[in-house]
């Protein structure tokens, strides 16, 4: 079992950057990949982004990619979502998620509590 727990959410201005962070707790962290999907109102759950467990690849959705960067800490059992050139469309609840093997962009396995993010014009 993995727990998360997401942190650096807030408000900030269209242009703006902001980074979130997720702590996982149990051991053989740089086992699992790990991503983040956000869910906007009235929208359905999306991905957003990836990484694999040892840090070597990541996978950005198109509308992000080129603006947020993820990274992790496997000694510190964290990954980091650089957010930059914030947009309104941005604007929603970010999930970090952990995959047990495979990562999908359709659904992970275990998700934290999510954190808000609003992005103001």
């Amino acid at each position: 079992q993995v727990q998360l727990v997401e942190s650096g959410g807030g408000l900030v201005q269209a242009g703006g950057s902001l980074r979130l962070s997720c702590a996982a707790s149990g051991r053989a962290f740089a086992v699992y990949p790990m991503g983040w999907f956000r869910q906007a109102p009235g929208k359905e759950r999306e991905f957003v982004t990836a990484i694999t467990g040892n840090g070597a690849r990541t996978y950005y959705a198109d509308s992000v990619k080129g603006r947020f960067t993820l990274s992790r800490d496997n000694a510190k059992n964290t990954v980091y979502l650089q957010m930059n050139s914030l947009k309104p469309e941005d604007t929603a609840v970010y999930y970090c998620a952990a995959y047990r093997i495979v990562i999908r962009t359709t659904h992970a396995d275990y998700w934290g509590q999510g954190t808000q993010v609003t992005v103001s014009s």
